[in-house]
């Protein structure tokens, strides 16, 4: 049961990062590699203001609110300076690695003094029947939430238009619609997303760490095609949702290899295969539905 709950907590923490990827990836089509460094942003900062008093739940949306700037400055490369999407991204992550060391001071900041988001007088007044589901709770209501929020907005005139920039930009451009400031308001939502799942996670955790953020385009990536194979064709579910199913299962799948014997190095090796497997089940079934097209 501890695995179980152990595998929802992070499955559901990096749907939040999920659901960010979703908007570059699915929607966007721009491969943003400041997810690297705008994860570990949020991170630095809720680490920072939780020991310097901040109360935990409101270093959410500060670390919300830095990783639009970053996605911001990301945007600004692309959009105004004719820098090439991948590159703008590498940019912006190269230089938010020294911004992070900056903001945290040293590459690793724990947080163990004190309370954080998961372990207050909040969480201390629970029953003993409901204290073990404590974070899980919180993890959840805080990834409704911002699933609410996303399936909301993208159903504004705003949301319909960041589609269009992705699919045909052309469309934008017969709306008389500035496509750049579309494309750069994508990026700086996703990047917040990122953030505050790095926050999340640096609460849980309770420590921050400057190599929290290295792979984790690649688990947000696994999540988002993993959860759009398996599970965006399903009748009426959103692909928020399926995203999040998907980071689920592949925390679950993860989990399962390094119970089965395989070391935690290991871990980009099962990242890899998973990618492999479901690229290639997601190709064949595309050939199959083709013919009786």
């Amino acid at each position: 049961m501890n695995m179980v709950i152990g595998v929802l907590e992070q499955g559901f923490i990096y749907a939040l990062l999920a659901m960010g990827v979703l908007i570059t990836y699915r929607i966007l089509d721009f491969p943003d590699l400041t997810v690297d460094s705008s994860f570990p942003l949020g991170a630095a900062i809720s680490a920072v203001l939780t020991l310097n008093g901040t109360p935990p739940a409101l270093t959410l949306p500060i670390a919300l609110l830095a990783g639009g700037a970053a996605g911001l400055i990301t945007g600004l490369i692309h959009v105004k300076c004719g820098v090439r999407d991948l590159l703008s991204g590498i940019i912006t992550m190269t230089a938010l690695y020294s911004v992070n060391l900056r903001v945290a001071g040293r590459a690793n900041l724990p947080i163990y003094a004190g309370d954080t988001l998961f372990l207050n007088e909040w969480t201390r007044g629970f029953p003993p029947w409901l204290a073990p589901y404590s974070k899980l709770i919180i993890i959840l209501f805080i990834v409704a939430l911002v699933k609410i929020i996303l399936d909301l907005f993208l159903k504004t005139k705003a949301g319909y238009l960041l589609r269009a920039v992705g699919d045909n930009p052309s469309v934008v451009a017969a709306l008389n619609k500035d496509g750049g400031y579309v494309k750069i308001q994508g990026l700086m939502i996703a990047n917040a997303f990122c953030a505050l799942a790095g926050a999340v996670m640096c609460q849980h955790q309770r420590f921050f760490d400057i190599s929290m953020g290295t792979g984790t385009l690649v688990t947000g990536l696994a999540s988002v095609i993993i959860g759009l194979n398996m599970f965006s064709k399903l009748p009426r579910l959103k692909n928020t949702l399926a995203v999040i199913a998907g980071s689920i299962l592949y925390k679950a799948c993860v989990s399962a290899a390094l119970s089965l014997g395989l070391a935690p190095t290991d871990l980009r090796l099962i990242t890899a295969a998973l990618f492999l497997v479901i690229l290639i089940l997601g190709k064949t079934r595309v050939r199959k539905v083709k013919p009786h097209a």
